[in-house]
């Protein structure tokens, strides 16, 4: 067998030392279900050795940061990651959506003001900051405009955010944050009022191609916080193109075409970048003036909370090459329960916090209106 025809292994690899237990199961629950989908052989974690000629296909719980992280696992592009690939570890979070402040203290290596210009049209108002003085001035001057979120730019599922109407309460939000939580950012920007987050994305996998719009969902988790419930997808297979020439709902379009004018700005911005899955996250809502506004909130570039729902989907198209659209979503509860015969159980166990936590992900037909 030549080294080319060799079947290549999957392989799961941690690069997020914050990974709670759940989080790292059901990473290697995605991954090893993405292996049984492709046919391939899989193994939740690098193996110490690489045999002669072995390919492998890797499942990184992060974003591919810099060239050095790219060559120790010999990536070199989309075909070779179920993810994506930076160079600098401030462009995998949500600091890149927004310009830094006039004057800043400290401007990262390698900064693009062109980039947070060109999508400054598809985004929410806002800046990024990298250290305590800028976030001081700079929200502290947004107050004027109405009440503030601030955003750690590398936690995930609205960890770290708080919502600041005042002096006081800026004061008092910042005092949670350490230097480190600087590191890749802190974005501020207008808070929304009720607002709803769109999924929108597209995954590249062993020529399959398939893009999709979706709405987050959220639970309350036993200690009455209002987190991530999982993600309803509609999902088709082929390009953005395709998904726009359903029957879609304005307000749908208009998410779909910011995050599709937001994926061309980064391809032609950030030379280096690539990714066999891309998520962008578009907010809807009121902002402090009464205005409607609609605007890229953050993008995704490695395995996510909807990727059970991206496999689902996956699964589906590969087992039926006539099918070209479906309805796939995946959950997180809190609660255990029989489940559906049509689901795939990514994890079922304790919390970062011991409480119950079970998520899954089924697919289901789609029904043209």
């Amino acid at each position: 067998m030549n080294d080319a025809d060799r079947p290549r292994l999957v392989v799961a690899c941690s690069l997020d030392p914050h990974a709670t237990p759940a989080d790292r199961r059901t990473h290697e629950a995605l991954a090893a279900w993405l292996a049984q989908i492709q046919g391939l052989d899989f193994r939740p974690e690098p193996p110490s050795h690489r045999q002669p000629g072995q390919q492998f296909y890797w499942v990184p719980d992060a974003t591919v940061v810099g060239p050095e992280q790219a060559a120790e696992f010999g990536i070199h592009g989309p075909m070779d990651l179920f993810g994506g690939y930076v160079e600098r570890a401030y462009q995998a979070g949500k600091a890149i959506v927004h310009p830094l402040i006039e004057r800043p203290t400290l401007t990262p290596r390698g900064w693009n003001d062109a980039f947070a210009s060109r999508v400054k049209p598809l985004v929410l108002d806002g800046h990024s900051v990298f250290c305590h003085n800028d976030a001081v001035r700079c929200a502290s001057a947004r107050l004027q405009r109405g009440p503030q979120r601030l955003k750690p730019a590398a936690s995930r599922g609205g960890q770290g955010q708080r919502v600041v109407a005042d002096t006081d309460q800026l004061a008092e939000a910042l005092a949670c944050y350490e230097e480190g939580d600087y590191h890749e950012g802190l974005v501020i920007e207008d808070d929304l009022d009720e607002p709803q987050t769109h999924s929108v994305g597209q995954v590249m996998i062993n020529g399959v191609m398939l893009s999709y719009h979706g709405i987050q969902q959220h639970n309350r988790n036993p200690r009455g916080e209002l987190v991530y419930g999982g993600s309803d997808l509609l999902v088709v297979r082929g390009d953005f193109g395709c998904l726009l020439a359903l029957d879609l709902v304005d307000s749908v379009k208009l998410a779909i075409q910011q995050a599709v004018q937001f994926d061309h700005a980064v391809h032609q911005q950030l030379p280096a970048f690539f990714a066999s899955r891309r998520n962008y996250d578009v907010a809807q809502g009121t902002d402090a003036r009464g205005q409607r506004c609609s605007g890229v909130l953050e993008q995704s570039w490695r395995i996510g909370g909807a990727s059970g729902a991206e496999l689902a989907a996956l699964e589906a198209f590969v087992g039926d090459p006539a099918l070209c659209v479906v309805r796939a979503s995946t959950f997180e509860i809190f609660e255990d329960k029989p489940l559906p015969d049509n689901t795939h159980v990514l994890y079922r166990g304790p919390d970062e916090h011991g409480d119950f936590l079970m998520k899954y992900a089924m697919v289901e037909p789609y029904v043209f209106q």
